[in-house]
């Protein structure tokens, strides 16, 4: 298959042979889980158990507000509280969390499997009741994506970031399982295509699964992709794959293309086929900073420290601890927090691998980072909008498309924190979009109202208007001059009947 190039991008090492060397190990249930109940992109899904509640591996927990995705029992549990935690990352909002005690029973809820040639829409509302949300990205519903592609599915397996190696490790374990996965994806999204790339340096994983797709009938093409960072950025990946680019503002579905994480397509098969909503994932444990790296199918809701207990402890050379990868993962400040949906990787660096902490420097307006820049975008131009707080000047730039792989600042010989600076932007766009958006709705809400009172109030004159109508005709003229007579009549003569 023909590739295409992508624009920018870095070569970097990949540090990956250490996790990688393991394969893919089990991780015991650790003494206490921790449940996010915002797992996904949208809104904190909703508690439906109590605390004291005895619950099975599999039980729904939390129910979606909105068009978020449920949450699951990783293991038969007791619920011990419910209780609101700050999610990782700095100025990151406290959400509730479920904190369970595994009980050690095999007690199990788990969903009917579906039969082979089940309907595309049933495929549809099985993967959204098995909470499957992308895992390799920002969390969006699977199901959701499945409603836009009708020409290409891509599975994602080209591992780009440095450090992580749980594709690797997940292909090469279960190669069939995403493929078989794949193929389900497909025909839930209705889509004619599947390809399933890979990167070129991960050669076991690409064995594995061209084996798996010549024993399935190779209507799956298996792609090799340059080990080249960010590869595996989706708009990149599609950009390589088709020689299409994903049109500035929109999304992947406005070119017929949906894209999912490898974990994902093995995550819908486990749904389909065995009823298992999602409940784990494979997560990397590496770095300096531990003694024995590895990955780990990890039940959701572990805590960063059983799995650095796992990977044999910290040690003297830890410094950083980092959930995800180097380029694009959140510092952590301890490590209580758990692993949720999208989170595929525990860092921890020693000194050597940080960054020298060096004061930023005038730009110098030399155009590196522009070269780095897989996006396409000009990031010296958004770095004065940005501290210039010209925000719509900044969207207009394609501040939106910035996928904050972090390149431009590899690339910038005065270590401007770029990155760091459109992050905050984006944030602060996006918070002035909300505002916006709630202000409108209220204008909305009390146009509205106003419309309601001058309605009724139109709605009353004209009901006075009528009864003052009706009582100035002569008919009612003459009745109530005739009631009048009457009733003098009557006050003259009391005593006679009626």
């Amino acid at each position: 298959m023909h590739l295409h190039a992508i624009h920018g991008g870095l070569a970097l090492e990949g540090h990956k042979a250490a996790s990688a060397a393991g394969g893919l190990r089990a991780c015991p249930p650790p003494p206490r889980l921790v449940l996010a109940l915002r797992q996904h992109a949208g809104l904190p899904a909703r508690p439906v158990v109590a605390v004291g509640e005895r619950v099975a591996r599999g039980q729904v927990l939390a129910l979606p507000e909105g068009s978020g995705a449920p949450v699951h029992a990783p293991l038969a549990a007791r619920v011990l509280a419910i209780e609101d935690r700050p999610l990782p990352g700095q100025g990151a909002p406290a959400v509730p969390h479920l904190v369970l005690e595994p009980t050690g029973s095999a007690e199990a809820a788990l969903l009917a499997p579906l039969p082979d040639d089940a309907a595309p829409g049933a495929l549809r509302t099985r993967i959204a009741e098995a909470g499957l949300v992308g895992l390799g990205g920002a969390g969006f519903p699977t199901a959701g994506k499945l409603d836009a592609a009708r020409e290409l599915v891509i599975i994602n397996g080209a591992e780009c970031e440095p450090w992580i190696s749980c594709d690797d490790a997940l292909l090469r374990a279960h190669a069939g399982e995403v493929l078989r996965g794949a193929r389900l994806l497909a025909r839930a999204a209705g889509a004619r295509r599947v390809l399933l790339a890979v990167e070129d340096d991960m050669r076991e994983a690409l064995a594995a699964c061209r084996a798996a797709a010549a024993e399935d009938g190779g209507d799956i093409e298996v792609v090799a992709v340059p080990a080249r960072y960010p590869a595996g950025g989706e708009r990149q990946l599609i950009q390589a794959l088709t020689g299409r680019e994903v049109p500035r503002g929109g999304l992947p579905r406005d070119l017929g293309i949906v894209v999912f994480n490898v974990g994902t397509a093995r995550a819908a098969w486990r749904a389909v086929a065995l009823g298992e909503p999602l409940v784990e994932r494979v997560v990397t444990v590496t770095g300096p900073g531990v003694a024995q790296p590895g990955n780990f199918l990890v039940p959701l809701g572990t805590p960063v420290s059983h799995l650095v207990e796992l990977a044999g402890g910290y040690t003297p050379l830890a410094r950083r601890l980092l959930l995800g990868g180097p380029m694009m993962g959140t510092a952590l400040a301890h490590d209580d927090f758990p692993i949720g949906k999208t989170q595929h990787c525990v860092l921890v660096l020693g000194e050597r691998d940080l960054r020298p902490a060096t004061e930023d420097m005038p730009c110098i307006r030399c155009g590196d980072c522009a070269s780095a820049c897989p996006a396409r975008l000009l990031p010296q131009q958004l770095l004065w909008q940005a501290r210039a707080d010209r925000l719509d000047d900044a969207r207009e730039q394609g501040l939106p498309d910035c996928i904050e792989c972090g390149c431009c600042d590899l690339a910038c010989p005065s270590h401007i924190p770029l990155t760091e600076t459109f992050r905050r932007a984006k944030g602060a766009l996006l918070a002035r979009d909300a505002d916006a958006a709630d202000a409108a709705a209220a204008k909305a809400r009390f146009e509205a109202r106003q419309q309601r009172l001058e309605r009724e109030a139109a709605e009353r004159e004209a009901r006075l208007a009528a009864r003052k109508a009706a009582a100035a005709s002569p008919e009612a003229v003459a009745a109530a001059l005739e009631r009048a007579r009457a009733r003098r009549a009557a006050q003259q003569n009391p005593d006679e009947p009626a």
